[in-house]
């Protein structure tokens, strides 16, 4: 009997079959390492909780038959890169994150149809990460006083309704309003940064099947309804006002924000859940959680391929899968 590749080695062998976009071409010498391989590291990275070059290297040099397997997995042309170069190429990532998962948002559409043959809706939403250690208060920052090493500078203050005040990042998604919740374009931003001003970015990374975009008062922007008009998209928000609300379209837009609801406020709770944010991200600076954060992201729909080629049942499960691995 052939025995079974660890689940690991089949989550990095399945990067091998992306379809990923073309690198960007540089001048100056050519990469060693092509950013498929650093792809891998990273994927390897996320699912063991490594988040440093040092801790993934202390990892791979574990002498088991799995860390044998990622080792040969990671090696091109029979080089393995040093840490200063996992170090060098990891800090270089979090710029192609947001392409890629655009670029694996529309395979997965394009595979799964998870509104069937029909054109679909997607919900877009951000939602609080709190930064890893102390909270820097207002007082200090306007006076330049850091009054504790562990507080992360680059983080900063955001409110929203239901979550009050928190010191962090803001993850901004947008995600398929179906039964089946793909990921279709991410960014991370400190937690002051408006959702107007990101979203025309995840509009942009939408598959042309999108037709209605979903969003709660912060995305009722004039801007944003032009660029949605100019792509023959409609913006579908909520707006201020006193209720119920009397006019024809009332109840089709009612419709809308019911399907919104069930869609990115949940996801945003399960993808927090999976990965164990709700607390704290686990790394500081704001590059440094782009690359985990939108890793997991991209990690997240790595699992709902693998799940359709496996024959499971599609976005259930995910978190004992990950810990299996």
């Amino acid at each position: 009997m052939v025995p079974k590749k660890p689940l690991l080695v089949i989550f990095v062998l399945l990067l091998d079959r992306l379809p990923l976009p073309p690198a960007p071409t540089k001048r100056g010498r050519p990469v060693t390492y092509p950013e498929r391989l650093i792809l891998k590291a990273l994927v390897i990275m996320i699912i063991r909780r490594l988040y440093s070059a040092y801790s993934l290297l202390a990892f791979l040099e574990q002498e088991s038959e799995l860390t044998t397997q990622l080792r040969e997995l990671l090696t091109e042309q029979g080089r393995f890169p040093t840490r200063r170069t996992w170090e060098r190429r990891l800090a270089t990532l979090p710029d192609h994150l947001p392409g890629l998962i655009r670029h694996l948002g529309q395979h997965l559409v394009a595979l799964l149809l998870p509104w069937g043959q029909q054109q679909g809706a997607t919900a877009v939403d951000s939602t609080p990460l709190r930064a890893k250690g102390g909270v820097w208060h207002k007082k200090d920052r306007e006076a330049g006083v850091v009054p504790h090493s562990t507080i992360d500078t680059e983080a900063h203050w955001g409110k929203s309704g239901y979550h009050g005040w928190w010191y962090g990042w803001k993850l901004h998604l947008a995600c398929t309003a179906a039964g089946l919740w793909i990921p279709l374009a991410a960014r991370l931003t400190p937690a002051n940064v408006a959702d107007n001003t990101i979203a025309p970015h995840l509009v942009a990374d939408l598959p042309a099947v999108i037709r209605y975009i979903l969003g709660d008062t912060h995305y009722n922007d004039p801007e944003l309804r032009l660029r949605c008009e100019q792509d023959q998209r409609w913006l579908i928000a909520t707006h201020k006002g006193p209720h119920p609300r009397t006019d024809p379209g009332a109840p089709v837009r009612q419709l809308f924000h019911r399907l919104r609801s069930q869609a990115i406020e949940p996801f945003n709770g399960l993808f927090k859940n999976i990965f164990e944010w709700g607390g704290q991200v686990p790394v500081k600076g704001l590059r440094r959680t782009q690359l985990f954060v939108l890793g997991a992201v991209l990690l997240y729909q790595l699992v709902l391929l693998y799940q359709f080629e496996e024959q499971r049942p599609l976005g259930l499960n995910i978190k004992p899968l990950l810990r299996a691995a």
